[in-house]
């Protein structure tokens, strides 16, 4: 069974800052073979509490990896179904899901204050 992860970009790297990210890159991986199936960039709609959980969900998203988040964002996507996994790096979406995939991936610091 594929898992779809979505990565929030800025220059085709990992978004520190969530909410003020202009697309998302979106990877279908399988975690049996832990390789990346597919990937999608996409735009998402404007961004406003609630938005992005509820369009990511409705993507069939199940994983978040996020450099910053805010706690209430975090909430709400918990609600939708979606884990979230914040503190990555700022890396290209491909390293950070084959990360994730090969269990290297660490979360760290969350670097959102709000």
């Amino acid at each position: 069974m594929s898992l779809k992860i979505a990565i929030p970009l800025a220059d085709g790297q990992l978004c520190m800052h969530f909410g003020h990210c202009a697309q998302f890159a979106i990877l279908e991986a399988d975690p049996d073979t832990k390789s990346i199936l597919s990937r999608v960039d996409k735009t998402p709609p404007p961004h406003e509490p609630g938005v992005l959980p509820a369009w990511l969900s409705k993507e069939g998203v199940k994983l978040v990896i996020a450099g910053g988040m805010g706690q209430r964002a975090q909430q709400l996507f918990q609600q939708q179904g979606v884990e979230v996994l914040v503190g990555a790096a700022a890396q290209s979406p491909e390293s950070l899901v084959q990360a994730y995939l090969d269990g290297s991936l660490e979360g760290g610091e969350n670097v959102c204050d709000h």
